[in-house]
């Protein structure tokens, strides 16, 4: 045996280090027992999933930090980039656009683990398609139907599945593919967030009943964004994309959450101790010689200790996370600044507000996103109304004679002032019934004058089908706030155009499918509107139209 063999098998970890490096960090294992008498035997076979539906944002060098670790402690790990789950929850990927994120996916993951030193070499990478469609795959999605009851099958995907007034099938479906993944991979363990628990003791429950061992679960804590609460892709302000523009980082991470002295909820603090720590076993606080110079914490307890005592400032925190976290950006940033990249990165997520303006004498060219996310709907509160004509007679003006059929409303929709609304309800609406009363307002209309006041947005509204004509406002669900985001089920993460531009006509073209259904939900396309607290309703005018 050579000298090099010889360091080599002294530096190889034990089963007790092995399995103290798969575990440190996480909140949960299933299965300890079973884990530690593998890692006696052999070496841990382990996979991570990641649906491919919004963009991957820096709460996934959490994820990724863990699969460093799972490699130092000698793991065959598998990454399953689960195209066919991102369509299954809720169609999140569109079908059309589910091969090109399928491929950011790939490309991004790979370059946030190059980033962080994980050699691609000792990974396995996998697409869901290439064997949830095979005849085997198939026939077991059909023997576990036949044993999953329905109630289990949707407890088992409430915290991870889309959850919508009228869930479809295939979120029922999700959870038994997710526990099938584990067969067909051929792996001993499954690691996720904490979120996957129910679907982890759902498979622990079935694929013994189909012949096909438990397997055991791993699962992380979930980590709060930088703003405090989870980290959305569907929810700008709370993530760090992978591409921003270091200014854009730096803007972010000066609004994060971050009070001084408080541990709790703080975002900074989870992603040293989650990402940071892990990766180079110190964290070096920055800051000039007068406020005491740098200094290096090689445990994450002092440097928690320390920001609880304010011996930390928050902006010092936030200035050292913002130069370690463009160190791993930097790689990322440089690998999808090549024009391949770019054009795969436009096209996976196009941007709505960006639409191909239409050909020169092609009058009826369609923009190319018609898509509902370019609406900026959100729910307002009625503080005042007056008629049209009231208000311009305090103001010793000269009323229209129509004027009476129109109502003057402030409406607060979470901006520092209340936007001043013109709405045609006079003959359907009572002015009591509209005082103080939640409303949907569009909000990116272009401001027009109407009987010489400027109306700032539109109240939408129901209308029944044929004579005697009934409207009624719209209804956002009880609890929710002034300023709330709307937004159709499916279409959470693009933004609201700035204005909507008359001559596009993008507002009449999208409303051409508004619609109210037969339970009274506003939807467009069959798809609710929503808020984070439920469906958008009216009160009586079943399949009705919406303006």
């Amino acid at each position: 045996m050579q000298a090099g063999d010889a360091t080599a098998m002294e530096a190889a970890p034990g089963p007790q280090e092995k399995y103290h490096l798969i575990t440190r960090n996480l909140q949960e294992v299933l299965g300890e027992d079973k884990l530690m008498s593998i890692l006696k035997e052999r070496e841990l076979k382990i996979y991570w999933g990641t649906a491919t539906t919004g963009k991957p944002h820096v709460a996934y060098f959490v994820p990724m930090s863990k699969i460093a670790d799972f490699l130092k402690a000698g793991c065959e790990v598998t990454i399953l980039f689960a195209d066919l789950h991102a369509y299954l929850d809720n169609m999140k990927a569109p079908w059309e656009l589910l091969e090109l994120r399928t491929r950011y996916y790939e490309n991004v993951i790979k370059a946030m683990l190059e980033s962080i030193g994980v050699p691609l070499e000792k990974l396995k990478f996998v697409r869901g398609t290439d064997y949830q469609l095979s005849k085997e795959y198939t026939l077991d999605v059909y023997r576990l139907s036949s044993v999953v009851t329905q109630h289990d099958a949707k407890k088992a995907g409430a915290e991870v599945v889309k959850q919508v007034e009228h869930p479809l099938l295939s979120g029922l479906l999700y959870p038994g593919l997710q526990a099938l993944d584990e067969e067909y991979l051929k792996v001993d363990a499954q690691f996720g967030g904490v979120d996957q628990r129910k679907i982890f003791t759902f498979a622990e429950k079935y694929l013994p009943s189909l012949g096909y061992a438990k397997r055991v679960h791993l699962m992380n804590p979930m980590v709060p964004g930088l703003t405090g609460s989870k980290m959305s892709s569907s929810e700008e302000e709370s993530k760090i994309d992978l591409l921003d523009r270091k200014e854009d980082v730096k803007k972010k991470l000066k609004k994060a959450f971050c009070e001084p002295g408080n541990v709790e909820n703080n975002g900074i603090l989870s992603f040293i101790k989650h990402v940071l720590f892990p990766l180079k076993s110190e964290f070096v606080i920055l800051r000039e010689e007068k406020w005491g110079g740098n200094k290096t914490y090689t445990a994450y307890e002092a440097l928690e200790k320390d920001f609880a005592e304010q011996v930390v400032h928050p902006g010092d925190l936030k200035n050292s996370v913002e130069v370690a976290l463009n160190k791993l950006l930097d790689p990322i940033r440089e690998k999808f600044n090549n024009p391949e990249l770019k054009k795969l990165t436009n096209a996976a997520y196009p941007d709505p507000s960006k639409a191909k303006p239409a050909e020169k004498g092609s009058k009826n060219s369609e923009p190319e996103n018609m898509v509902p996310s370019r609406l900026d709907i959100r729910v307002g509160k009625v503080i005042s109304v007056e008629k049209v004509g009231a208000q311009r007679a305090a103001g010793h003006g000269h009323s229209h004679p129509d004027a009476d059929s129109l109502y003057v409303q402030k409406i607060d929709v979470g901006e520092p002032e209340p936007r001043t609304v013109v709405s045609g309800l006079v003959q359907f609406v009572p002015k009591e019934q509209l005082q103080d009363r939640l409303v949907v307002l569009l909000c990116n209309l272009k401001p027009q004058k109407m009987r010489g006041v400027e109306s700032q947005g539109m109240v939408l509204c129901a209308s029944s089908v044929g004579e005697p004509r009934q409207v009624e406002p719209l209804d956002p669900p009880a609890g929710c706030c002034a300023g709330e985001r709307v937004y159709v089920e499916g279409y959470e993460g693009g933004e609201p155009d700035d204005e909507l531009k008359p001559k596009k006509k993008v507002f009449e073209k999208l409303q051409a499918d508004f619609r109210i259904s037969q339970d009274c939900v506003a939807q467009w396309k069959e798809r609710n509107f929503l808020t984070k607290l439920g469906s958008i309703s009216c009160k009586t005018l079943k399949g009705g139209s919406i303006g």
